[in-house]
């Protein structure tokens, strides 16, 4: 079993329903609006409601920042990469592949931007690299819960998989020598983004068929990899927004 802890968190995971419920926890004697809506989620789904203690939910929630609910789950099951590329939202396909990210708060945040932005799916490698756990569920603020994401042996045979499929491959790199706004991101297309401080291990590398960079303006050589990949996912948003709405201005 599993827990996600956190309002957002557990509200998201409730509405997705794509994991079992145990129950869920909530604070003894507390009142709001927020908790008083998680209440009526889970009876309308069936799902148990336990008062606890603030204690129970932090040894639960295995920290004291959870808000006053705790659910306790099923592990997120993961899908498989073609469950990735089938999930395709918009006209062309956009994929997120992360080389070992291992922050579950980066993580998350990526997790939580990839939805706002659009992203038809995540892919993650099995090893050396953060999971769907309770932390990364509450950072994303239940992000995580409506994202297909996938777990994979090896990103650089699941990078191959994709470019079978006429998908392009952008990987986001310090050394890469364009600038992330002159690739034209108007095509199927997935963005490899690498470890913390590592970047993207060199088998990964040379399976990109486009290495980018993001300008540094100032002394520091780079930026925290969830904001990174927050300004090159809505880049590729603008470009793809703009194109729509040329179109749309023709006809």
């Amino acid at each position: 079993m599993q827990t996600i802890y956190g309002i957002h968190a557990v509200l998201e995971a409730l509405k997705a329903r794509g994991r079992a419920f145990q129950y869920v926890g909530v604070a003894r004697n507390r009142s709001d609006e927020k908790l008083a809506r998680i209440i009526a989620d889970c009876r309308a789904s069936g799902v148990p409601v336990r008062f606890l203690e603030r204690y129970d939910l932090e040894r639960l929630a295995q920290t004291d920042n959870h808000q006053g609910v705790v659910a306790v789950t099923a592990a997120k099951k993961y899908a498989d990469l073609d469950d990735v590329l089938a999930a395709r939202r918009g006209e062309h396909a956009f994929v997120l592949a992360l080389d070992g990210v291992e922050d579950p708060h980066n993580l998350g945040a990526i997790l939580r931007t990839a939805d706002a932005a659009g992203c038809d799916g995540v892919i993650l490698p099995e090893r050396r690299a953060a999971g769907v756990t309770g932390a990364v569920a509450k950072v994303s603020a239940g992000a995580s819960e409506h994202l297909t994401i996938a777990r994979v042996t090896n990103i650089g045979r699941a990078i191959e998989e994709m470019k079978t499929k006429n998908i392009w491959v952008v990987g986001l790199d310090e050394r890469g020598t364009k600038s992330y706004e002159q690739v034209d991101y108007r095509m199927d297309c997935a963005l490899v983004l690498g470890a913390e401080g590592k970047g993207l291990h060199e088998h990964v590398r040379r399976h990109c068929d486009f290495l980018v960079s993001i300008p540094m303006l100032g002394q520091v050589a780079s930026l925290n990899v969830s904001v990174a990949a927050g300004i090159v996912m809505y880049e590729m948003v603008r470009q793809r927004r703009a194109a729509g709405n040329a179109a749309q201005g023709k006809k």
